[in-house]
């Protein structure tokens, strides 16, 4: 039996599964990376400790400091379960309209939740982190969307990882949010496989597929570099809930909404092969979504109740 010495040494070394069963041809093969086998359950670990060791290399981080991070919950979750093993404050600014089980989270890791208004969303809660900020320098705000330890972690861990557990990877398909993993993963594999292709996932303008956004509503991450990118595809708030469903129906897999938008991108780009192998990322697990009852309720119900309600 595997033996580590700190709950971190646990983060990264995800699994690879199969989801042929979704994949529209018999050609196409579809595999998936579980990160929601990270310890703090999300693919957000990864970028949470790399981050912290960037800023405590640098002397960002002395002792007893107080870490700032817009988060709409995974990313604020990873921070704080390394915060509390290295000792540090957390002040998280999220959207007010969080679902519960991310709030409590948090809490019980012992962080602090800012609350944003909720209908202005993640860039909302970016903008009161930076005026938070700003009134108090002494605050560190590491800044996943700006940060290049963001890109680092995915291109050091998660795109290494790929290439050693399916070599035979054609495409590699990711969620656009901070774009952090589709960065890192994608340098990566370009680098030491020039024909492997990127493909993006967003929702449409306007449109809440959250955890995912869309570049056309007004905030561009500064690490993203779109010289990496193939393809973006468009997946809409139904069809993520729709594949969310079809994970757990024909996979086995109970995994987050952003998940479903993710594999529904998969399964788009899988079309448009004759043959090949897709690999793709499923960020986080299902059991911080229960409340929206995404796998219970009636499709509209619960694609009407994300408007109102952040759950991912």
């Amino acid at each position: 039996m595997a033996r580590f010495d700190s709950i971190l040494d646990l983060v990264g070394d995800t699994p690879l599964v199969a989801l042929h069963p979704l994949s529209p041809s018999p050609e196409v093969r579809i595999w998936a990376k579980l990160e929601g086998q990270n310890p703090g359950g999300s693919v957000k670990d990864r970028i949470a400790v790399e981050m912290i060791d960037a800023a405590e290399r640098v002397g960002q981080l002395m002792p007893g400091a107080t870490i700032l991070e817009p988060s709409s919950g995974n990313t604020g979750i990873g921070l704080a379960m390394v915060a509390r093993l290295r000792g540090y404050r957390l002040r998280v600014v999220m959207p007010d309209n969080v679902s519960i089980e991310r709030r409590q989270l948090l809490e019980i890791f012992g962080a602090d939740v800012v609350l944003s208004p909720g209908a202005e969303g993640s860039n909302g809660a970016i903008r009161l982190a930076e005026k938070l900020a700003t009134e108090d320098p002494s605050q560190v705000m590491l800044f996943q969307y700006g940060n290049p330890a963001n890109v680092d972690a995915h291109y050091r861990t998660t795109g290494p990882e790929i290439l050693r557990d399916c070599p035979e990877v054609d495409v590699f398909v990711g969620g656009l949010g901070t774009s952090g993993t589709l960065m890192g993963v994608g340098k990566y594999l370009k680098e030491h496989k020039p024909d492997v292709r990127v493909v993006a996932v967003e929702p449409p303008s306007g449109e809440l597929v959250q955890g995912l956004r869309s570049l056309e509503d007004g905030f561009v991450p500064p690490i993203f570099d779109p010289a990496v990118l193939d393809r973006k595809l468009i997946v809409r708030p139904r069809e993520s809930i729709e594949w969310t469903r079809r994970l757990l129906d024909d996979c086995g897999i109970f995994a987050g909404i952003s998940a479903g938008a993710i594999v529904a991108g998969a399964a788009k780009t899988a079309e448009t092969m004759e043959r090949g192998t897709i690999v793709t990322i499923i960020p986080d697990g299902g059991w911080k979504y229960l409340s929206s009852g995404a796998w219970t309720d009636d499709l509209d119900v619960v694609e009407e109740r994300a408007t109102r309600i952040n759950f991912w």
